[in-house]
């Protein structure tokens, strides 16, 4: 029985170095865009009312996101 302990770690062993080695690596595939993101996109998920490539109106709508569903502040109930 104690011949049979060694053989066992040595073949648990093996065993995760082989698994440890099956990975390929992971490489991010992502294009840098030089174009500013108010220059517009061929996105049928754009929102309505904003003109590509009019910078107002990009900022406008990010700034009624900001107010509209990001503050946190206006979403509390209003004390009496």
């Amino acid at each position: 029985m104690s011949h049979r302990v060694p053989k066992l770690a040595l073949c648990l062993a093996g065993f995760a170095a082989i698994a440890s080695c099956g990975e390929k690596p992971q490489v991010l595939q992502a294009s840098k865009s030089d174009v500013p993101a108010y220059r517009g996109t061929s996105d049928a998920y754009a929102v309505g009312g904003w003109k590509a490539g009019d910078k107002t109106s990009w900022e406008q709508g990010l700034k009624a996101r900001m107010q509209n569903t990001q503050n946190e502040y206006t979403k509390l109930p209003v004390a009496k």
